[in-house]
């Protein structure tokens, strides 16, 4: 992404473009990089991903706006690909989503995500979602548009946990209120069936975003497929932490048993991922003999 292309512009323009966008969701700044490394195209900082991996807790609210912040803001100064922000349900009443799409905007995110569950929010596959009425719902999502509206330069992103508490009909309702709102892209969360994602994307005039969760409720249908629906995202948001969890507990395992761990990069693969030789440049610039700089005349 060009310095010159804001991180919002720069998704824009992705969902500007025909077919599908797969995206990996991330859980810190060396798991972003993986992913842009790996030539994709955009990430998610997915909330129970840094829930489980800042916190080591369930993805249930326990997370403050600072402590989400904070870690998207090393996400998006880590990568120069597009960031997408969980910012649950914007922290309180309307003011405080506004207020929290503003902080997103700053710390660098190319969208905010505002969710109209009832706060505590659950993980959007698990059992005990609540959403809050109508109203106050769309009054989140205008709020979230107002910021952008009023100069944070962001996209918002508006989701719905409607379809498992007051079913797919009030879910497909609200998306449709959202993209009125102005909201940017759309996210009916758990669809539990093919014709239900289908469905979602015929009838919503916005960008539709499906999440892939192994495990969850909504069917892990091929890219191919959504891209045929007319999805522009798909997102896959624990796949990144259930595998490192997996290979961790493998690299366990086998020095538990005194063995090699089975997976790993090699030392030189990982001084690589995190820029030693790139600190090493720097750094030399400022040793001492080293030649100043030219600088510009100012003239």
């Amino acid at each position: 992404m060009s310095a010159m292309v804001s991180p919002a512009r720069a998704l824009r323009r992705l969902l500007e473009k025909p077919g599908l966008r797969i995206m990996p969701c991330c859980f810190d700044a060396l798991s972003a990089r993986l992913v842009e490394r790996a030539d994709f195209e955009l990430t998610f900082m997915s909330g129970f991903a840094v829930s489980a991996a800042r916190g080591g807790l369930p993805d249930t609210g326990l997370l403050s706006y600072g402590e989400m912040v904070s870690q998207g803001r090393d996400i998006c100064a880590a990568v120069s690909i597009p960031v997408i922000g969980d910012a649950d349900t914007g922290y309180g009443n309307p003011v405080n989503a506004k207020r929290t799409v503003r902080g997103y905007a700053q710390a660098g995110f190319a969208c905010a995500m505002i969710e109209d569950q009832l706060a505590p929010k659950r993980c959007g596959h698990t059992q005990g979602k609540e959403v809050v009425p109508r109203e106050e719902a769309l009054a989140r999502v205008r709020a979230a548009v107002d910021a952008r509206e009023e100069g944070a330069e962001i996209l918002i992103m508006a989701r719905t946990d409607a379809r498992a508490p007051l079913g797919f009909d009030e879910a497909l309702w609200r998306v449709r209120a959202f993209a009125d709102l102005g909201a940017d892209i759309v996210f009916l969360e758990a669809p539990q069936s093919e014709s239900e994602l289908e469905q979602t994307c015929r009838d919503v005039p916005a960008p539709g975003m499906a999440n892939l969760v192994e495990g969850g409720e909504t069917p892990l249908l091929p890219p191919a497929r959504l891209e045929e629906m007319g999805f522009k995202i798909a997102a896959y948001p624990l796949t990144l932490l259930s595998s490192a969890a997996a290979a961790m507990r493998e690299a366990l395992e086998a020095l538990r048993a005194g063995e090699r761990t089975p997976r790993m990069l090699d030392f030189e693969a990982l001084r690589e991922l995190v820029d030693f030789d790139g600190y090493d440049r720097e750094r030399a610039r400022y040793d001492p003999g080293a030649p100043a700089p030219r600088r510009k005349s100012s003239a």
